[in-house]
């Protein structure tokens, strides 16, 4: 369809609904992608062994680097921005698709250096392949940004669902016809695909020629402020993945690997994708502070009532959750994911700090905080890169605990949402999740023997104790109230 007669926004009037259904049908979708996930981690992980973990894992940061510059924030310039135009759009598409070239031939030239920085060959085979990855996402970049504009959530939360189940199918396949690290590539290609053609189809905007815009240079320094943060939380991401291949192996990194899996990837998985609704819908009420400052305040204590009481449970229970989860073998990992699980207290509380960063414009403010985030972040593994997997673990999820008052006082000094309120809606889940922690500690030598009985125990003891601490404070009733209604009644999250 051309660039005439496509809608770039949501209709008038559509914000409240939108966003309600966004979030209902958002959830759905992450459920989908988070149980073909922890499927994933479950199955593979049987059907495979720690090496092909650790293979792609030495390959996973290369990918994710390169990646860092092949949106270059350009996704999040055509959703924040006000009023923009086809041409606008269709030069950022060329952009894309552009760059995306560029870094696949990119990682063909530098695979060899990643084999001998490894001494693993494997490994750079694996990233020349992932160049393909890189092209087929970056043909839909444009058009996720303008479903998500548009807060056409339910068809992303379709056509992504579908193709988290296509790529969980493809893997599993692969590995019982190949038991190799290929069953993973195969399956993070095959979701690469659906996905693009479902945004192609989805969408409704076809790009015409290419062709420069006036305007363009302000997109793409907003953009540049986004990738800025991206390369420098990269750091903070991967650089333990290389630290550990390279000076404890696969092995040690496999079982890191996996631990992170399992705790830190399912939370990006929950607030990330609720970004996708939060952005768009923060972006355009900007001119309302407090419209949006309600709106904010109303989600992301429901995330910390979602999130928190499951991280505690798991790290309580680690001891019997990871050898009940992936087998007998991965048990050496379960101290690397408790001490992850105390980063993960934190997490859900910080991550969606980016949504105000974006949704505000404050892209350059975003990339500073990014710098120092990956700075202290280095800092902490270089701590404690000597002690192996558990130390790095453990640094890390230090450094995020001095890192969270710092975060949301710069983030505060300006916009809507100031520090003290995250402090006052935050208090009640975060300090009863760390409360709960103990608690189920100390509840552990009177469980049933059944690891089964026992896990499902520990995780409802972890939801009642959180929510029973949050009671005690009026901001904590009013998030149960409030969470407890929107799923009665299905109504919008804003009003």
């Amino acid at each position: 369809m051309g660039g005439n007669t496509t809608r770039f926004d949501p209709l008038p009037g559509s914000l409240a609904r939108s966003v309600g259904r966004g979030a209902a049908v958002t959830g759905v979708a992450q459920a989908v992608k988070l149980a073909c996930q922890i499927a994933s981690v479950i199955v593979l992980s049987r059907l495979l062994l720690p090496h092909d973990f650790g293979i792609v894992a030495m390959a996973a940061p290369v990918l994710a680097f390169v990646a860092l510059f092949q949106d270059l924030g350009l996704t999040q310039a055509t959703i924040q921005k006000k009023g923009i135009t086809h041409e606008e759009v269709n030069c950022l598409f060329w952009v894309n698709i552009g760059v995306s070239a560029l870094l696949a031939g990119l990682l063909v030239l530098v695979a060899p250096a990643v084999a001998g920085f490894y001494a693993e060959p494997q490994a750079g085979v694996l990233v020349a392949a992932m160049g393909l990855q890189i092209l087929v996402y970056g043909a839909g970049a444009q058009h996720y940004a303008l479903l998500s504009r548009r807060m056409e959530f339910g068809k992303v939360a379709i056509l992504e669902s579908f193709a988290a189940c296509a790529g969980l199918a493809v893997s599993i396949v692969w590995a019982l016809a190949d038991r190799t690290y290929w069953a993973l590539y195969a399956g993070g290609l095959a979701t690469a695909l659906c996905t693009c053609i479902g945004l192609w189809a989805g969408s409704r905007w076809r790009p015409g020629l290419p062709r420069w815009v006036e305007g363009g240079g302000s997109l793409l320094n907003f953009g540049a402020g986004i990738t800025g943060f991206n390369f420098a939380n990269f750091f903070a991401r991967n650089l333990d993945n290389v630290l550990i291949g390279r000076y404890w192996g696969n092995q040690e990194l496999g079982l890191y690997d996996r631990a992170y899996k399992l705790l830190l990837f399912p939370l990006q998985q929950i607030t990330n994708p609720l970004s996708k609704v939060m952005v768009p819908a923060l972006s355009r009420l900007t001119d309302e502070p407090e419209r949006y400052r309600h709106a904010y305040l109303r989600v992301a204590p429901i995330l910390l009532l979602v999130a928190l009481p499951g991280v505690a449970f798991a790290i309580a229970t680690a001891d019997l959750l990871i050898p009940f989860a992936l087998g007998e073998q991965w048990r050496a990992s379960a101290g690397i994911f408790q001490a992850l699980g105390f980063a993960g207290l934190m997490q859900p509380l910080n991550n969606p700090s980016g949504w105000l960063f974006i949704s505000q414009g404050r892209s350059g403010e975003f990339m500073r905080w990014g710098i120092f985030s990956a700075l202290t972040s280095v800092a902490a593994f270089a701590v404690g890169l000597p002690y192996g997997a558990f130390g790095m673990a453990a640094a890390y999820a230090v450094s995020e605990y001095l890192r969270t008052p710092l975060l949301w006082l710069y983030l505060g000094r300006s916009g809507p949402v100031r520090a003290a309120d995250m402090v006052r809606v935050a208090f009640p889940f975060v300090v009863g999740a760390h409360l709960a922690v103990g608690l189920l500690w100390l509840a552990r030598p009177y469980l049933p023997d059944s690891p089964l009985v026992a896990l499902l125990a520990c995780g409802v003891l972890a939801y009642a104790s959180v929510s029973a601490f949050a009671l005690l404070f009026a901001p904590g009733r009013a998030v149960i109230l409030d969470g407890a209604q929107m799923v009665r009644s299905r109504i919008p999250a804003f009003s």
